[in-house]
């Protein structure tokens, strides 16, 4: 059996010497992607997640991660449970955070009262970055208090620019995260000093400004402040001004001097919480043409496909694993607190970092650098022996969700239709998968061109749209393929993912809930292909039979350190 030792590592990487100089060219290493200096690049614009900065609300409950399995003779993987709630690092705020239903009977009730992050549309999340300089009002303040960006600034930059309008996503760049986002105790100053009025605030619009920015239609917004919420008495004003209208925002960005004043398109990616007033998120730009140009029109026609799934408890968005007792943590929500503009507690959410829409970085199934010899189970062993002796040493990784770029997993969709799979496995042999072979791939090839560097490939089988569902319905989706009692859905083989590392491809995805499939020895080795050619997965898609051919693919996961999952959300453009 081979060793986990860094010496064998480079032996794994099947590549030719011109696609690791492609693959050097491309991405660089502040998640940027495009080998010239002139071609677009993704710009990740997220705070890190992680126990010791100051992620959440100085209120609220903290951020938590915690190691369920870890490579070894119990597992094979490594996986998480999450405990945070939206307000949690970069994050998105949409109208309920403010506004009540119609019919409720409050003050602040409004036609946007039930637009959710499950129910925003999706062309809202991005658009035309129109960064606004307020740098100068980082520390003008008072303790205890924000400086206010005023109307007046925004019409001084409609006068150096251009008119705001539909389409536009207005960003206030103040870098006060860029500043302040420390460590703690350090990273008081970030939240805990300035809401206990120990240290100025962070800069942000008055009800004024908010209005202002209706009236020019413009419906997103984002700060790279702590809140849309300037201090001490405006946080609630200013939001329900902008909320009511339908605004979305995003706030705790970071990095927005990164960005042009106009011309790169902005996006904010959030798990889908069904019901949610706000989410945890991630922040990316594309800067240059014709790429960023070409979604920001993509966005103003609003040609922009949702393709996640919702997460919500009675939806079978959580691994049950076969049997009984081999589950993930399942997703639940849990209420604290109160929210005395919409009567209602506040939520956070505990979770498998694999639920619903989701990451899979390299980290999952391979052993960290340096780890001493994994003693697998028996069984495993077996499966290692027979899988190395076929596609070489598997591999070690310390590639968690945090370290995979955002240019990873984003760039032109190849949706290949695997519907046609369904069906083709033998009954006997159940809990099985049909597998996805190289020939599906080359075949896909013949009639739609070769795949290409940067290219993300995905598996369109169908599953999600069709078994999704609530339960006991959609035991259908997991359960009952887990269990032997229906067929699994069509899973990757090693043969398949070898091909595509050697075509450049960096990213596959799936509308299953696995690409693995339901045979945990196919399974494994999937994984094991995946992480050993520095691949990543996107799981559990939606809806690709809505993404027109030519469409490019976004999807980032939420920026946790050391986490070998992550939610997200997935959109495509054209």
């Amino acid at each position: 059996m081979a060793t986990d030792s860094s010496a064998t590592l480079t032996t794994r990487i099947r590549l030719s010497f011109l696609l690791v100089l492609a693959w050097a060219a491309a991405f660089n290493p502040h998640g940027s992607y495009g080998g010239d200096s002139d071609q677009p690049v993704y710009r990740d614009l997220s705070l890190l997640i992680a126990p010791e900065y100051p992620c959440t609300w100085p209120t609220w409950p903290q951020f938590v991660i915690s190691r369920a399995t870890q490579v070894g003779p119990l597992s094979p993987y490594n996986t998480d449970t999450l405990m945070l709630d939206g307000n949690t690092g970069t994050q998105l705020d949409v109208p309920p955070h403010s506004v009540t239903p119609p019919d409720s009977g409050l003050p602040n009730a409004g036609a946007f009262g039930r637009s959710f992050t499950d129910v925003i549309p999706p062309w809202q999340f991005g658009g035309e970055a129109c960064v606004i300089d307020c740098r100068d009002l980082i520390a003008s303040a008072p303790a205890g208090q924000s400086s206010l960006i005023k109307k007046e600034r925004v019409v001084a930059w409609e006068k150096a620019h251009r008119p705001l309008g539909p389409g536009d996503v207005v960003l206030f760049r103040s870098e006060f995260s860029d500043r302040f986002y420390r460590p703690l105790p350090e990273g008081r100053r970030y939240a805990a000093d300035p809401v206990e009025g120990k240290a100025p605030a962070w800069p942000d619009p008055d009800p004024e400004c908010m209005e202002y920015l209706a009236s020019r239609h413009v419906m997103t917004l984002g700060t790279d402040s702590t809140s849309m919420g300037p201090l001490p008495d405006l946080a609630e004003p200013t939001h329900f001004a902008g909320l009511k209208r339908g605004m979305i925002w995003t706030e705790s960005a970071t990095n927005l001097g990164s960005l042009p004043d106009t011309g790169a398109f902005y996006c904010i990616l959030s798990p889908k919480h069904f019901g949610a007033p706000f989410a945890e998120s991630r922040a990316v730009a594309v800067v240059g043409d014709p790429l960023a140009r070409r979604l920001i029109d993509a966005a103003r026609k609003k040609n922009v496909v949702d393709l996640s799934v919702v997460l919500s408890e009675d939806l079978p968005i959580s691994w049950t694993g076969p049997g009984v007792g081999n589950h993930r943590q399942p997703y639940f929500r849990v209420r604290f607190g109160f929210n005395p503009n919409t009567k209602t507690p506040f939520e956070t959410h505990v979770l498998d970092s694999q639920a619903g829409t989701h990451l899979v970085p390299p980290a999952f199934a391979l052993p960290a650098k340096g780890s001493p010899p994994v003693s697998y189970s028996p069984e495993v062993r077996e499966w290692l022996a027979e899988y190395e002796a076929t596609y070489g040493p598997r591999g070690v990784s310390d590639m968690t969700t945090e370290k995979v770029p955002v240019a990873l997993t984003c760039g032109p969709a190849r949706a290949i239709d695997v519907r046609y799979l369904l069906g083709t496995s033998d009954k006997t042999k159940w809990p099985a998968s049909p597998e996805i072979s190289l020939s599906e791939i080359r075949k896909y090839e013949s009639n739609h061109g070769v795949l290409n560097l940067g290219d993300i490939v995905l598996f369109q089988s169908g599953w999600s749209d069709q078994f999704c569902r609530p339960l006991p319905e959609g035991k259908a989706c997991m359960d009952d393929p887990l269990n032997g009692k229906s067929e699994g859905w069509p899973s990757l083989g090693p043969d398949a993912i070898v091909y595509l590392a050697k075509k450049g491809i960096r990213c596959v995805a799936t509308d299953a809930p696995t690409l693995g499939g339901v045979d945990p020895k196919r399974a494994l080795m999937c994984y094991w292909a995946l992480g050993s050619h520095e691949m990543v997965g996107v799981e559990f898609l939606t809806n690709l039979g809505r993404m027109p051919e030519g469409a490019h693919f976004l999807f980032a996961a939420v920026k946790i350190r050391d986490c070998h999952g992550g939610p997200g959300r997935a959109i495509a453009l054209w």
